[in-house]
């Protein structure tokens, strides 16, 4: 499952995690707004998440998870698992549209609209229409670039998928955990 429009990603590095996403929300071939915040703290700010997909289905699946997260005393694989689980089972929620990056600053999950809870093999995952090219970046720079951040890293590989996405802009918002 891949979303046209945007592009998340989380970046783990000495301890942090930073997720980060551009702001460019788009209808059809249409950009309709360029600030958009993709990426928010949760859960009394102890997790980051990033999504991509349809903005309402986001924000239920967002405040899904962390009603799940209340429900396991803040446990991010078990609400992950909890979340995913639902999103199979409940009709309704089957019907939305998205996907999430999460992290407590140890862990990352993909969580997908599919029933999947994916943790990357990788220190550095990314979704969206530009997540691909953002991820590549990430993984030369983390083998690369040893002085680089989380942050840094994450910001650089977003810089590098709107350069080749035309659906990513370059209004970047971020969170750091850890």
């Amino acid at each position: 499952m891949s979303f046209r429009g945007t592009s998340i990603i989380a970046v783990k590095k000495d301890n942090k995690v930073c997720i980060a996403g551009d702001g460019q929300v788009t209808a059809g071939d249409t950009i309709m707004k360029g600030n958009a915040h993709k990426v928010r703290k949760i859960f009394q700010d102890k997790i980051a998440v990033g999504f991509a997909g349809g903005t309402s289905d986001a924000i239920t699946l967002r405040e899904l998870l962390e009603k799940k997260l209340s429900e396991v005393n803040g446990d991010l694989t078990r609400a992950s698992v909890e979340l995913a689980k639902e999103w199979r089972m409940d009709r309704a929620l089957r019907k939305l549209e998205a996907m999430i990056l999460a992290t407590d600053g140890k862990k990352i999950f993909l969580i997908t609209g599919t029933g999947d809870v994916l943790e990357p093999e990788y220190d550095a995952v990314a979704i969206g229409s530009g997540g691909n090219f953002a991820a590549a970046a990430a993984r030369a720079y983390l083998d690369c670039a040893k002085d680089l951040s989380a942050k840094e890293i994450a910001l650089k590989s977003l810089e590098i998928a709107s350069s080749i996405c035309i659906y990513t802009d370059t209004n970047f918002t971020y969170e750091e955990i850890g």
